[in-house]
This record gives C-alpha cells, structure tokens and sequence, in this order.
C-alpha cells in the first residue's frame, strides 16, 4: 500500500439535521426524505440506497408533510402555509402555492393520484385538483376547532381520516362534510393528561381506522359506527408516525422513546380465517424521537431526531439473502462537504449557511509505521464565511492554489479572491456575476487555477477564465438534446483540457476544454455515479457507480481500457460488492501511474492496477501474510485491492503530496453528543 503521513482530521464539526418525514413511492422504489433545516434528498432504493438527489434547505422552510403523486411528482408542505412541487429533473422548485389556511401540518395524497388534500392549523381541510403542470383549488371540507395533525384517504377515496387534538374526524370526499367524530381518550398511564394529540392515522380498506397519539397508545376504530374497537398501549411517550404497507398486512410506527414497533395481521388460530392486529417485532435502532416511519415491500424505513435514515429489511420478504438483506444506517449525505488546496494545505468545510477555512497542523517529529507524531503547529481557523439570507449552501470548493473560493445558493453564486500576507488573510468578492451565474449545483477549479467550471441547474456547463480579482467567461455548454437534466458531478483533467460531467440518470459527457466542444458521452449504466475523476498524463476517466462497479475509459480513445475490460469480465470480489456506502472520492498518486486511490464512509483503498485481481476465494480486507513470510510467497497472494478500515466514519480523504494524505474524520458520538438529549428509560436493575 506504501507509507503515508497522514493528517487525521476530527474538527469538521458537522452535525446533519434530524429527519422530520419521509415518502416512498412504489413505482419508482424511490424514498423522499425531508430534514428539519427543508432539505428534501432522494434516495433511490433499487441504487443500492443511493442519494441520487437533493434539494437545499431554507430557513423559513419547515417541511411538516411530504408525498408523492401520479407520475413520480413529488410535493411538500409545512409551516410557511406553503405547498410546493419539486422539478426533480431540474433539481429546484417548480412552484409553490399559498394554501391560505395558516401553517400546514398534514398532507395526503388520493388513491387515484389527482388530488392533494391539506389539513391546516385554522382547523380546514383544503382540496387541491393536481393537473398537468400545476395544483388548483376545488374546495374546503368542513373546518373543525383545532388544528389538523395527520390525515388519510379511505383506499377507495371516499372518505377520509384527519387526526386532531383530542378527536379523530372522518369525512365524505363528496360533500365535504364531517360523518363521524371519534373523541380519543385522554387518560395515559392512568392519569389524566391535558390534551391527547393524534399523530398519525391510517385508513384501511375494510373501514378501520388506526390512530397514534400522544398518550403512547395505538388504537383501531370502527369508521362506520364511530367507535373503538382495540387499544394498545405500547409506549410511554408519544407515539409520533405510521405507515401502512399496500397489502395492509402489516404496519409499523414510531415513538417518541426511539423504538420502531412492527404490527402484523395474524390468523387468531391455525385453521381459523379469523384474523387479528398482534404486535410481533420491536427494533431499537434509534438513540431519539422517531419523527418518520414508510413502508417498502421488503423494508421497514425510520427516520428521527438522531439523524439516522435506518432501513430494516423483513427478512420474509427478501428473497435472495444478500446485501439487500442487511440493516442500513444511512448518516452523512452521498455528496462532497469539503474540499482542499493542496499547494497551501487548506480544507474548506461547508456547513448549511456558512463555510470554514483551515490550515492544517504540522510535525518535525518523526516515527515508525503506526505511530502518532505530536503538532509542532496547531491546525489554524483562517477564514469563517457567513452567507447572507435564508437559503442553504449548495457547494462549494476551494482552488488548488488556495486564492480563490467560490460557493453557490439556490439564488445566488458568490466568488471570492483570497490574499494571503504572513498570518494574515484577507477576502475580495468579485462583484457584478451575470445572470446566468445566479446559481450552481457543481463547481470546480481546473488544476492551475486559472479557469472555474460551474454546473447550472439548467443542464448547462460554464466555463470561466480567472483573472487577478474579476473573470472572464469563455464558452456555456448546453445540455444535449435538449433535455434539462442536471449535472451533479464534474472531473477535470490535470492538464486542463478535458471536463467530465455526470448527470442525475448515469450519464456522462466528456467536454474538449482546448477546442470548447462535446468530445464524446460513456456509455451508458443502469447505476447512477458517485463519484469520478482523471488520471494525469494517461487521461483515463475513472468512475464509480453505486452499486460498487468501477470502470476506466480512455478519453482519447473513447473506449474502455484493457484493465477496466479485464475486471468487468471476471468480477470483483463479492466483499467488494457488498458495501453498502458509495464511493464519494477517487484521486491519483502522481508518482504511481497504476494506483487509483478512493473511499467510501468505511474504508479506504488503493488499486494497484499491475497486481492480479483478488477472487471469491482470496481474502479481500486481509492481502498481506505476516511481514517474517518470504518475499515470493508476499508478492504471490497479493492482489490489486489494498485496504484500510482505520478511518471512520470517512468523509474526506487525499493525496496531499506523494507522501501525504488528509482523512476528515467525524465519529457517530461527537454528533450525538450535540443532539439534544433523549427520553429518559428506566433499564432493569438501576
């Protein structure tokens, strides 16, 4: 693997933001997930769960309901009163309109897919008609005497359950009226509480109705008499979310204690048809208030306060037991949030409204492999950089050289030339940007700083020459074909002549920088890419898609190299294949033509292209035999892939110089330990 110095960095202090709802959507196998700062992600569950998409937060955005509609359009509501429609090609909002019935607490969709149903803090219910390319109001059902928490179609879109403070109301879609009122009982753990909110309801398709509330109780109702049929109580703190699988034989919800609660539909006896609602799993996967609960086919999906988005598969429903079958913990977003100056040894650390600048520490002391070399110098906070108005940071980067930053809002893009005298630091933002730099999804500096490339939201590709403190904008690509799909990643060669862009459905372009034109597309793969980047001198382009394949394309060739060819045709180690985090990072050893460096959430590895592929048989984590082994029994069951498990949970690593690498850690406990704390459980024995 060679020696490295390696900068271990744990002061990128990043804490995401808790999960508030998620939505998932069964023709697309697709979930949608909303965090509390309005950041709404897309996480593409047949791509290995990758977080193929996201939409940036905004302060004034806080997303209270989210669903999907016909035709894979998805919407949110929240407490700004507004109900919005994301362009998910585009990648930014298509619209959004005013519901003008105060903050918005629940959402639902009808089970035709046409309309979209509100339930507001003034106590109404607002009906929308989805049409072609926007929303309409039709009309108000009947406005009760609280606000309305939870809502949910009757499958036949008859009727409909709102759960409020104190009562749970169930309507007829036709005349907007109210034909039963179902008052919960407010009693919890014998003691009487002030208020009883109703979380989460469910319709079923036999008339029942099951409610969560905030007395730690699960309830099912009889829809056509009013009454309460079964009551459990399963909890005691809230029980705050539901989902209903599409067979309604199953739900599954979540408390406010952390505990993820499974409820199957089972026969009262063997032979009997007669069946009943029995609580059969608990899980325990999460430290905070389950906030989210949805229902895959074969998964169990929760999400909360503790940030964590946990997918437990139901092992009956998985056919193959393979990686599919294993838990996920998903924490940290599948995108870069750190870049680095290598000439300066600078990282640059984006947060959702401001970025920080530091210098990395340094040592004079040396030592054997494994040892931990004590700072001469401290690693210095250069640079805090506040961004003004309410809308989050999309990205960022930092030039090689280190004089140059650039970041980009939803509507604004900001560049800013750095001035660097002694220990002093000084920042000059170029002003006057044009219109069609109003906003980035990508940006990146070429090698010699000397040119930005800029991904717009548009599908379109800038390219822009830096000059001292202005710039000069040289030549825009335009999607191809007219299409808008967005580019989420782009690659320059370290020669400055070639740009690589991948786009949101697994395409990727190849841009001549030298004759400013469309050099040649890869072709296409069924995964979307996680990460890519070119090697220097040969030009090769170096991809990962989400489910772990890599491949290497020549550019000057336009075709797959012999390497690439030879690894896609006997496979890579199953090990290999059955990581569940992506890729997000692949660099190059500039002395090592044959090494490719990258990594994921867990591990990092160098690919030795001059070594054998390791196969199913050959350990994949452990290649090395014990250094008192001979030379030729070492050089004989070693193989291409080099490994290392010791940073982690990874976000950032590089190759500083041929020597050196940086690896930004950020360990699980130090973000826990600035949640806010959780629900006190008495544990058996204190």
């Amino acid at each position: 693997m060679g020696e490295f110095k390696v900068h271990r960095v744990r002061f990128f202090n990043y804490v995401p933001s808790g999960i508030r709802c998620v939505a998932y959507n069964n023709q697309s196998n697709r979930l949608a997930v909303s965090r509390t700062d309005g950041t709404v992600e897309i996480y593409n569950l047949s791509a290995n769960y990758f977080q193929e998409k996201f939409f940036p937060g905004h302060e004034s955005r806080a997303t209270e309901a989210l669903c999907w509609a016909k035709g894979q359009r998805l919407f949110s509501a929240g407490l700004n009163g507004e109900i919005i429609e994301y362009d998910l090609q585009a990648l930014n909002i298509k619209y959004a309109v005013d519901a003008f019935g105060g903050p918005i607490w629940s959402m639902a969709i009808s089970p035709h897919g046409s309309q979209l149903l509100v339930g507001c803090e003034d106590g109404s219910l607002k009906l929308f008609q989805i049409t072609l390319d926007k929303i309409q109001f039709e009309r108000n059902f009947d406005r009760q005497k609280s606000r309305i928490l939870s809502l949910s179609w009757h499958p036949s879109g008859t009727h409909v359950a709102a759960g409020s403070i104190d009562y749970i109301s169930v309507f007829d879609v036709k005349s907007g009226s109210a034909v039963h009122k179902m008052l919960v009982d407010r009693q919890y753990m014998s003691v009487s509480k002030r208020k009883c909110i109703i979380w989460g309801v469910a319709f079923l398709s036999d008339g029942t109705v099951i409610s969560v509330d905030s007395a730690g109780k699960v309830q099912f109702w009889d829809s056509a008499t009013g009454t309460l049929v079964k009551n459990h109580l399963i909890a005691n703190a809230d029980v705050q979310s539901i989902a209903v699988s599409d067979q309604e034989d199953s739900f599954v919800v979540g408390t406010a204690e952390g505990t993820v609660f499974h409820f199957q539909l089972v026969s009262v006896t063997s032979n009997s048809s007669e069946k009943q609602w029995v609580r059969t799993k608990p899980f325990q996967h999460h430290t905070h208030d389950v906030r989210a609960v949805a229902h895959s086919p074969t998964a169990l999906i929760s999400g909360g306060t503790d940030t964590h988005l946990v997918i437990r598969p139901l092992m009956e429903k998985v056919e193959v037991k393979n990686y599919d079958a294993a838990l996920r913990k998903i924490t940290f977003p599948h995108r870069r949030l750190i870049s680095c100056s290598k000439k300066r040894q600078l990282l640059l650390f984006q947060f959702a409204h401001h970025l920080e600048l530091w210098r990395l520490g340094s040592t004079v002391a040396t030592g054997k492999n494994g040892d931990t070399l004590p700072l001469s110098k401290d690693a210095d906070h250069l640079l805090h950089l506040k961004t003004k108005g309410p809308e989050n940071i999309i990205c960022s980067c930092i030039s090689p050289c280190g004089s140059w930053i650039a970041y980009s809002t939803t509507s604004r893009f900001f560049l800013y030339r750095l001035n660097y005298e002694h220990d002093n630091i000084s920042l000059q933002r170029v002003s006057k940007m044009p219109a069609f730099l109003r906003s980035a999804l990508q940006i990146l500096f070429s090698e010699d700083s000397t040119k930005l490339f800029v991904a717009s939201n548009q599908g379109s590709l800038h390219v822009i020459r830096l000059l001292e403190g202005s710039f000069k904008h040289l030549h825009t690509f335009q999607p191809q074909s007219g299409t808008v799909e967005s580019m989420c990643l782009l690659a320059v060669s370290p020669d400055g002549n070639w740009l690589a862009a991948s786009g949101t459905s697994a395409g990727v372009h190849v841009y001549n920088i030298k004759h400013l034109k469309l050099h040649c597309t890869v072709p296409s793969y069924n995964f979307p890419v996680t990460a890519l980047a070119i090697a220097p001198n040969t030009n090769n382009l170096v991809i990962a898609h989400s489910d772990q394949q890599v491949f290497e394309y020549s550019i000057p060739d336009k075709q797959y190299t012999e390497w690439s060819r030879t690894i896609q045709k006997q496979g890579f180690h199953y090990l290999w294949l059955q990581r569940d985090t992506p890729i997000t990072h692949i660099s190059f050893h500039p002395k090592r033509p044959m090494h490719i460096l990258l990594h994921d959430a867990y591990m990092f590895c160098i690919i030795d292209k001059s070594l054998p592929l390791p196969n199913d048989k050959t350990l994949l984590y452990n290649p090395l035999p014990p250094t008192n082994e001979s030379d030729v029994i070492r050089r004989r069951t070693a193989h291409a892939f080099k490994i290392s498990k010791i940073y982690k949970p990874l976000l950032f690593m590089d190759l500083l110089d041929e020597r050196t690498l940086v690896a930004v850690e950020r360990p699980l406990d130090d973000i826990i330990a600035q949640l806010p704390p959780p629900i006190k459980k008495k544990k058996f024995g204190t």
